[in-house]
């Protein structure tokens, strides 16, 4: 056993000796093609042929005006057009223009591509056509908009993605587009990073179970071939470690043990492969000290010879660019371009030019990549249009042919995900739920804002934009005044960063009854989103303290995209509750559970810190937190992963394991009794964790490995089960491979705690 000590992983030296594989002239033996339809495709091309299908442009590129200042209203340019499409093949366009179209435009707009692509080109090969629908179709107009991902895993009910993904896939193929960049696997593990609420969260399990139903719910069933007209092809994202930045800032280096980046940030990504994701879009950062754009390690090895992945990799915005821009680690884009190629990129989304097409021709021509390295990437290109059904032909829809666009049943799953997202933190002396004959009075930035529920990917990239708000939807201080007519006063207070009228508000507060002040941050994500601290505006924070002065019951509602620091204001106010970014009916959701219309049953999906600079997951390891002999415990979280309350009282019993010891082969049983004393139905999630007492490799504190969501009728108890095996007791030990060793485990769900032996004998 000591000798293993001092061995170095197979994965950690390749990490040391990817410079020489890089720049070496090692040709992989790349594989042939299984499709005789596609081999006689590729048969016919030539090299531009084929790099035009490896090449993505922006929408902005073929329409009428200067990238990203386009002439209103949007519409193409049929110069650039056949310019793009006739001179340099270019198999696949993304994007929105800036802003989000109707589905009537948003045809026009495809079709005039699509009718080039397949009248004129010579192979009349269709355009792939690709957009971010990250929270619902959140580029098309009058869609379905439901709450971001963060706030669906808050639910603990991956059925409801499914659903929600579902619907996306239907509203998005209605306006013509057949490839959804979604859903966003990362395991977010910093809650500063700007991308955090497009994730699910700080657990793999949650990652992966919440992925799954993403993607099923997208492409429709593994089987589903080609996908129908009322799906898509998902794109899992991002690949890989994304979400472990040392930083917070986005795209930036992280610094992830091996053991760490296949325990932590791979499962999500292997749970999607074998689901079916058709596609993946790659990292834009970098991973101990190389950009994952130019990894072959990762791409290739990792990626295809290990998890097996046959699908579609794409790069993300501008990211070979980025390998000489900002990276370094290549002097000009065509010696970018030659390292992201050899590392087992498909697709560039180059987006504003036609350099990557320029430079991948001379390096083919050059011998420095063997055309049989594009026919490998091309063939996976047209492997995916050919299971979406648009190889031979674009087969456009009709507005007619989507009739449950946007449909009532379709809102009515987005407001019953908000209301399941929705989590109530702190309720002191029952303020919660609301009485409406109360006079109740709403402030705060996010009290009557739109933009501020939806956040980023709504109607534009950083969806701040109100211009484009659906007027129809109720903000938070409109759906309180639908269910508390007339006892509802409003004033503004202060938005995100500077008073408005405080001294109004303060004067408002002596004729109310209790205090809604819904604070939050502005919407935003990717770069701009960056933020040097986790506090919550210091304007905000002062003008929380003044309403808690007034001596009136104060309940705080945090609308945010991750969690900001609140530590001075929880102990002053009556109720703290998460909304999150509940969408379009989440304002709905919010006063439903306000008032008590529906039981609040959302639960962290992540550690909500109660400190700046102490940053703990849950699942840490005890030297993080806890030293005896000086009394220090670091891990003081505002409150845990998974914690969130209801109005009912909910308590768990009689924890019972089906054997004391687990052999290989075997499954462990653990069953339990929750009872709901209330009045009440609750949704109450269910989080069984367990705990390997000693390992070769330092345990983690305890790990989610099932959860389950129950619905409790009143006055009722109910007995439920969870199966585990020895895959489930696993870890990545220093070999780099899953492992359960004997031991004793323990299981605790909520405060129960049992204990078993897993044996090999």
């Amino acid at each position: 056993m000591m000798k293993r000590l001092f061995i170095r992983p197979l994965f950690y030296l390749s990490f040391m000796l990817i410079g020489l594989t890089l720049s070496s002239s090692f040709r992989p033996n790349y594989p042939q093609g299984s499709d005789p339809e596609i081999d006689a495709l590729i048969a016919q091309m030539t090299i531009e042929e084929k790099v035009g299908q490896m090449t993505q442009l922006n929408l902005d590129v073929v329409c009428v005006g200067e990238i990203y200042k386009l002439q209103e209203p949007h519409r193409l340019d049929p110069e650039k057009l056949r310019n793009a499409l006739l001179n340099w093949h270019v198999g696949s366009i993304l994007n929105c223009g800036g802003h989000a179209y109707p589905r009537e435009q948003w045809l026009q707009l495809i079709g005039g591509i699509q009718q080039v692509a397949e009248k004129e080109t010579r192979l009349k090969i269709p355009v792939l056509y690709g957009i971010d629908a990250i929270h619902g179709a959140n580029y098309v107009s009058n869609s379905t908009l439901f709450p971001q991902q963060l706030a669906q895993a808050a639910t603990f009910n991956p059925e409801m993605t499914r659903r929600a993904a579902e619907i996306t896939a239907y509203e998005t193929r209605a306006a013509g587009i057949p490839w959804n960049f979604s859903p966003v696997l990362d395991c977010a593990r910093n809650p500063l990073w700007s991308r955090f609420f497009e994730t699910y969260g700080e657990d793999a399990l949650m990652c992966s179970r919440f992925g799954e139903a993403a993607i099923v719910g997208y492409q429709g069933a593994k089987s589903n071939l080609p996908i129908d007209q009322t799906h898509v092809a998902a794109c899992m994202k991002h690949f890989l470690g994304y979400g472990g930045m040392r930083t917070g800032k986005d795209r930036t280096p992280a610094y992830i043990s091996d053991i760490q980046l296949r325990e932590i940030y791979l499962p999500s990504f292997k749970k999607a492969i074998e689901s079916g994701a058709l596609t993946l879009m790659i990292n834009s950062g970098e991973i101990n000290g190389i950009p994952v754009h130019a990894n072959k390690l990762i791409l290739t090895n990792l990626l295809r010879d290990e998890l097996g992945f046959e699908g579609l990799a794409v790069t993300d915005w501008e990211d070979i660019i980025k390998l000489q821009l900002n990276h370094r680690v290549a002097a000009n884009l065509k010696e970018a371009t030659y390292l992201a190629v050899e590392a087992g990129i498909d697709m560039c989304m180059v987006p504003n030019d036609f350099n990557f097409s320029k430079y991948l021709i001379e390096l083919v021509k050059e011998g420095r990549i063997p055309e049989s390295r594009l026919n490998v990437s091309v063939e996976r290109i047209l492997t995916i249009k050919k299971k979406l059904g648009i190889l031979r032909k674009s087969n456009l829809p009709k507005v007619k042919d989507y009739p449950f666009f946007n449909s009532a049943q379709n809102q009515i799953l987005a407001k019953n995900i908000a209301a399941e997202s929705i989590t109530l933190l702190e309720n002191r002396n029952q303020t919660l739920p609301l009485d409406p004959m109360k006079r109740i009075l709403v402030t705060g930035p996010a009290a009557n804002s739109m933009t501020l529920l939806n956040g980023a990917w709504t109607r534009t990239w950083q969806g701040v934009d109100s211009t484009f708000d659906d007027r129809s939807k109720n903000t938070i201080l409109e759906a309180m005044r639908l269910f508390a007519p007339g006892n509802v006063t409003y004033a503004a207070g202060c938005s995100v960063d500077s008073f408005i009228n405080l001294q109004a508000v303060l004067e408002q507060s002596k004729s109310c009854d209790v205090i809604v002040a819904c604070m939050g941050e502005n919407p935003s994500t990717e770069k701009p989103g960056d933020i040097n601290d986790l506090e919550l505006s210091a304007t905000q924070q002062q003008f929380v303290k003044e309403l808690i002065k007034t001596g009136k019951p104060v309940v705080l509602v945090l609308v945010e995209n991750r969690p900001r620091i609140v530590r001075d204001l929880v102990e002053g106010c009556a109720a703290v509750v998460m909304a999150f970014q509940p969408g379009d009916y989440g304002a709905d959701a919010l006063a439903d559970i306000l008032v008590g219309k529906i039981n609040p049953s959302g639960r962290l999906p992540f550690t909500y810190p109660k400190f700046n600079h102490s940053l703990i997951w849950y699942d840490h390891k005890y030297t993080e937190t806890f030293d005896a002999k000086y009394g220090n415990n670091a891990f003081q979280p505002q409150w845990p992963f998974g914690y969130g309350l209801s109005y009912s009282q909910v308590s768990y019993s009689d924890l019972k394991l089906s054997t004391n010891t687990l052999h290989p082969g075997e499954k462990l049983t653990v069953s339990l009794q929750v009872t709901n004393a209330s009045d009440r139905e609750v949704k109450e999630p269910v989080l069984l964790f367990t705990r390997d007492q000693y390992a070769s490799v330092t345990p983690a504190v305890r790990q989610l490995k099932d959860f389950t969501k129950i619905t409790l009728a009143p006055k009722s108890s109910q007995t439920i089960s969870f199966t585990l095996d020895e895959s489930q007791l696993s870890f990545i030990g220093r070999d780099l491979k899953p492992i359960t060793e004997e031991g004793d485990f323990d299981v605790i769900i909520g405060t129960l705690q049992a204990t078993f032996k897993y044996a090999t004998k």
